[in-house]
């Protein structure tokens, strides 16, 4: 990957920063890894502080308004404080752990549209702190996950959209502020259906998969909403055909409902 640009001078001839990702292909649980190069201005500085992070651009909803935050769910410091020479150039490799809940950003090579995820850095010099842009991360489904993302493939669903939301999925095991929603479009077969919303929130050993279905509305019916969650084993999940189980309970949900 090429050098990213340089960060803004802090100050007349102070350092400068980039940072440098060895791979920007990664999974959810995995590790981004890269180097943060500081080039020494033309005086000696004392860098009081130097570290990476994780962030991403989510919706929040207020009254009737919807905005965008930038929020930081991981930082890792690297190293203590050091006297950056003139002129000199400092090196610093890190390894970044990637939370099990990050959303991903990529299906079989296909960016998400809105999914702003990436790193970030941090110089802190005479308790002043500049922030780089953000460098963008790709994040793959986990092989769990790409099993459910086939299933609604294989029973004719098309991806319409994605997004990441401030809040929490209550009864799951979410642990970061904002979650994930990938949404599809419903094949013919269930007419009755607007729209089905996925959710993925995952630690070292499983993840819960929330759906949500939205009904569409009737001439004289509002559209409502139907949850299903249910557990998923990220090293067992081979055991289970998944377009037979959601089909089953799509069909199932819908015939009580009389969707389709």
């Amino acid at each position: 990957m090429g050098f990213k640009k340089l960060l803004a001078s802090l100050g007349a001839g102070g350092a400068s920063v980039e940072t440098v990702l060895t791979e920007v292909n990664v999974v959810p649980g995995g590790v981004v890894q890269g180097e943060v190069r500081i080039q020494g201005g033309s005086v000696d500085q004392q860098i009081e502080g130097l570290s990476v992070g994780l962030q991403a651009r989510v919706e929040v909803e207020g009254g009737d308004q919807e905005t965008k935050q930038d929020i930081e769910f991981a930082k890792q410091r690297l190293g203590g404080a050091f006297t950056l020479l003139a002129n000199e150039v400092h090196a610093v490799p890190f390894g970044l752990e990637i939370s099990w809940e990050t959303p991903v950003t990529s299906i079989d090579g296909q960016e998400l549209r809105g999914m702003n995820i990436g790193v970030t850095t941090e110089l802190e010099i005479a308790r002043a702190v500049d922030s780089s842009d953000l460098d963008p991360i790709n994040v793959h489904p986990l092989p769990a996950q790409q099993a459910i993302l086939d299933a609604f493939i294989q029973l004719g669903f098309r991806f319409k959209s994605a997004d990441m939301e401030r809040g929490h999925i209550r009864g799951t095991r979410q642990k970061l502020p904002f979650y994930q929603e990938i949404e599809f479009f419903p094949p013919q077969q269930y007419r009755g259906l607007n729209q089905v919303e996925l959710s993925f929130v995952a630690d070292d050993r499983e993840m819960d998969v929330v759906l949500e279905m939205d009904k569409k509305p009737g001439m004289f019916s509002e559209g409502s909403d139907s949850f299903r969650s249910f557990k998923v084993g990220l090293n067992d999940f081979q055991g289970t055909d998944w377009s037979a189980y959601l089909n089953e309970w799509l069909s199932q949900v819908g015939s009580k409902r009389n969707w389709f």
